[in-house]
């Protein structure tokens, strides 16, 4: 056996032991489950009320002891003066109660990232266990002090980092809790108050590094954090589900993961407007257009209301009925003054009331028999419907009701390209969601009782996700409907990722979610597909309301290799102003594959281009394309597991081993911010790009 082996099996051996006391845990808390059921026989309340406190907690632990099988230990110190300690996902003890592996959130861990050769804080060597399920596959190591190091001390392996630079990729995202450097851990470990931004440029781990984060502060301050809710915000449906198991993987489920489209329950959208609508969309003045929205007659609102009661003929004329509606909203959102409404009509019916045989019934009588009339019963829920945000929305499709709220706010053309938008049945988009959400604030929750509960409608909880079909999901996409009360939608923790790309109004949508909350806040502004730089900028303060900010910014692309990143980061210098330019630091010695082609030849490239790669690159491959061209693009290319086809923005926060980019020019031409997308999608690869034009006018001098 040699000594790598020997190594491995020590380590096995090791692991084994930790794992039987997984398994005892796992055990324990199902006899905690069992237990509590049984209380449940007792036949009393209190019975019930300890079986659900002791199923909900051996459930919860039997979470977190799964999530965490795969990849339990990956750490070890060896200590100058104590000794040695492994590191893991989470921490468990012997049958003894004394210490046997180490969470790594745990201030005992810290050190396993922060010591260095040039400041060991007595660490003599560094282990990171590479482990498939619970087998032990290989070690490497690190000797941060050799004065320290006892003579028959064994060090072997390449370094963990960059074995783990060179894995092959899948769909999702790992966690790095392995491999984390000392900047990252500076980041993760933060205050826990105010605002933590985390910048650096393309491939640095600020996502992986968030999400590890947000792991660090539930272990921290659980009963702040996860009773108040954590909260991630990525960019898209595709990115949220390749970053999906990065929490669960770290023990860690109490965490509500959305895309940017789906922050509103109720709603899912995935799909983008174009850029100059979604810029119309986006700025700030669409609150000014909504608040109009939420004030003005409901479409085919009753414009006249007549009663006999008594010798009296009853009357309110358009101009009456327009002041009462301006006098209910003075200061007060519409929704919540629906039984108002009411009571503000029979006022002013009875201020007309002068016969004497209605003065002697009185008010009361009044009241009753008026309001127990067709006529009156009729008008008033005409007049002061309980409103839903998705419906008003729908008011902007209205050519003559958008020109009226946009009036000294939005342009002609504006107001077309709008128009445009919400014609037809196009399912919602992902900027109309952050309007839907200011339309809930402006019209407010209605008062408790006013509405029936649907009892086809599921809440999304923080904990629990709902359960759907596609067919389902569809179909809510064509008749959406914000369930949720505004008063539900505070959290504790909100994490932003891809922040770069957030529109005024998205800001908004995000800062009512976090007004009392700590923040993370991930992005580049290179990257940005955002047009209007100092107007988000406006909103995020405001959305942030002066909260302290602690800035990291991570220096080193782990992601692309040298060659990769050598391109892209050309390509920003001319390109991109104000590019954050990290260091790539490997290199596979394959520099880009550039290919201008006729146009008559263009799918037939890009199809050979992907046949090539997928015989010569294991893992993930994208091709990328301008939006107009996705679907053309997607008949070219052959059907396999591990190819993707996506438009730019859709590539935002991922990572493939190998990328396609079609007709770069074309992605660079699309909007205002082109070059930014397009430094994005060609900073995607880890292994191999290939890009395929019919133009090579993209490309840096």
């Amino acid at each position: 056996m040699s000594a790598e082996q020997q190594q491995i099996a020590d380590e096995q051996e090791f692991v084994d032991q930790v794992y039987k006391r997984l398994d005892a845990a796992a055990d324990a808390a199902r006899a905690v489950a069992a237990d509590g059921h049984a209380r449940a026989r007792l036949g009393n309340d209190s019975g019930l009320v300890e079986r659900d406190a002791m199923v909900y907690q051996a459930s919860r632990r039997l979470a977190t002891l799964d999530a965490a099988h795969d990849g339990l230990v990956f750490g070890r110190l060896d200590l100058a003066d104590d000794g040695n300690r492994h590191i893991g996902r989470i921490g468990l003890r012997d049958e003894h109660r004394d210490v046997l592996l180490v969470d790594w959130r745990a201030p005992a861990a810290a050190v396993f990232y922060q010591a260095t050769a040039a400041d060991p804080q007595g660490v003599v060597r560094r282990r990171v266990l590479r482990c498939l399920a619970s087998t032990v596959i290989s070690v490497e190591d690190e000797l941060l002090d050799a004065d320290a190091a006892p003579d028959d001390m064994v060090v072997v392996g390449e370094g963990a980092l960059m074995a783990e630079l060179s894995r092959a990729r899948d769909t999702t995202m790992h966690s790095v809790v392995a491999t984390i450097q000392k900047e990252q851990d500076d980041a993760i470990r933060a205050p826990a108050r105010g605002v933590t931004t985390i910048g650096g440029g393309p491939g640095t781990g600020k996502t992986v590094v968030a999400l590890h984060r947000a792991a660090y502060l539930l272990y921290s301050d659980r009963r702040r954090f996860e009773g108040g809710g954590v909260l991630v915000v990525g960019p898209s449906a595709v990115f949220m589900s390749y970053i999906a198991r990065v929490l669960p993987s770290l023990g860690e489920t109490a965490v509500t993961l959305r895309a940017i489209g789906e922050v509103v329950d109720g709603l899912r959208a995935d799909r983008h407007d174009r850029p100059v609508v979604a810029a119309a969309k986006g700025s700030a003045r669409m609150a000014a257009v909504l608040r109009r929205a939420a004030r003005d007659d409901v479409p085919g609102a009753p414009e006249e209301l007549r009663i006999f009661y008594r010798d009296d003929v009853l009357r309110l004329d358009q101009s009456a009925i327009r002041r009462l509606r301006r006098s209910l909203l003075s200061g007060q959102r519409r929704n919540r003054v629906g039984t108002k409404s009411t009571t503000a009509l029979l006022d002013a019916l009875w201020a007309q009331v002068d016969g004497e045989r209605a003065l002697a019934r009185g008010r009361e009588e009044f009241d009753d028999v008026v309001s127990g009339t067709d006529e009156f019963t009729s008008f008033a829920e005409r007049w002061w419907p309980t409103l839903d945000a998705v419906d008003v929305l729908g008011w902007l499709a209205d050519p003559e009701r958008l020109r009226r709220y946009g009036a000294d706010l939005l342009t002609a053309d504006e107001v077309e390209l709008l128009l445009g938008s919400w014609h037809g049945d196009a399912a919602i988009s992902v900027e109309d969601v952050a309007l839907v959400d200011e339309l809930r604030y402006l019209l407010g929750d209605p008062v408790e009782g006013e509405v029936e509960h649907d009892p086809t409608v599921e809440l999304h909880d923080a904990t629990v996700h709902e359960v759907t079909t596609a067919d389902d999901r569809r179909t809510d996409r064509r008749t959406p409907r914000a369930t949720q009360r505004t008063e539900d939608d505070a959290h504790a923790h909100v994490l932003v990722d891809e922040a770069q790309d957030l529109s005024p109004m998205q800001w908004r949508m995000l800062g009512r979610r976090g007004r009392h909350a700590s923040w993370t806040i991930v992005g580049d502004p290179a990257q940005s597909s955002w047009p209007l730089a100092d107007e988000a900028a406006v909103a995020r303060a405001e959305a942030l309301d002066g909260k302290d900010e602690h800035q990291f910014r991570l220096s080193t692309n782990y992601r692309n290799s040298a060659e990769i990143y050598g391109l892209a980061a050309s390509y920003a210098l001319a390109k991109v102003t104000d590019a954050d330019l990290p260091e790539a630091v490997r290199r596979t010695g394959v520099r880009p594959d550039l290919r201008t082609v006729r146009a008559d030849e263009l799918a037939a490239a890009v199809r050979e281009a992907v046949h090539e790669l997928v015989d010569t690159v294991d893992g993930t491959i994208a091709v990328v394309t301008p939006g107009a061209r996705r679907d053309d693009v997607a008949g070219w290319v052959d059907a396999h597991e591990r190819v993707r086809v996506l438009d730019p923005l859709s590539t935002k926060g991922l990572e493939f081993d190998a990328v396609v980019v079609v007709q770069p020019g074309e992605i660079e031409a699309e909007s205002e911010s082109g070059a930014r997308t397009l430094y994005v999608v060609l900073t995607r690869a880890t292994q191999r790009l290939v890009t395929v034009s019919t133009s090579a006018g993209w490309l840096p001098d």
